[in-house]
């Protein structure tokens, strides 16, 4: 499956309004950044940055630039570091993203392609706080309740959003495990895509 066929299944019809009304103030936060031609940065934060936060950063590089947004960069953090999980990272292939491994280390670097023309994503479990990310102007996006919880401030940003998702490490090493994660990533896809067709 390619990515523009992944995007095409994606249904933001069945977004709940309870739903809706989480995600409406990230759209309203990029709307606003993007009417006064502001760079857009946009920082997924999680535990230990290995799924929920990558699955995030991931497709919101992807559906802006599908969606026509510019001047957006996004990342992604944790309140530690680990590695970016396996199992995330075959989910991505097989919604038709090119990823290739830069680095072969116990945290290794991957190059996350989602569109000839455009820079990869570079993607490595690193804390939010990590030089590689922005350190003023950017939006906190918690992706995980024990972040959220944990991060009640997040030095720097300049806006902060609870987008929380259930963790698919729940199924890890259970028949079930390749379909969670699927699972996972394409209602992340399906929240990104609403908030990024909003934000225009």
């Amino acid at each position: 499956m390619s990515i523009l066929e992944t995007i095409n299944v994606l249904e933001i019809e069945k977004i709940s309004a309870d739903r809706k009304a989480i995600l409406n103030p990230l759209a309203e936060y990029i709307k606003q950044k993007s009417e006064r031609n502001e760079a857009i940065a946009l920082n997924f934060i999680c535990t230990h940055n290995s799924r929920r936060s990558h699955l995030s950063q991931i497709w919101a590089q992807t559906l802006a630039y599908y969606t026509g947004i510019q001047n957006i960069s996004c990342y992604s953090g944790g309140t530690e570091a680990t590695a970016l999980f396996p199992m995330a990272v075959e989910t991505m292939k097989n919604m038709g993203f090119q990823i290739d491994t830069l680095s072969e280390t116990e945290n290794p670097v991957y190059s996350i392609k989602f569109a000839k023309n455009a820079h990869p994503v570079i993607g490595f479990s690193k804390s939010y706080d990590d030089p590689f990310n922005p350190n003023s102007n950017f939006a906190a996006i918690m992706t995980c309740s024990s972040a959220d919880k944990g991060c009640p401030f997040v030095s720097g940003s300049d806006a902060r959003f609870p987008i929380t998702y259930e963790d698919p490490k729940a199924f890890d090493d259970t028949p079930l495990q390749k379909e969670k994660y699927r699972e996972r990533s394409l209602q992340i896809a399906t929240e990104l895509l609403y908030v990024m067709q909003k934000s225009n």
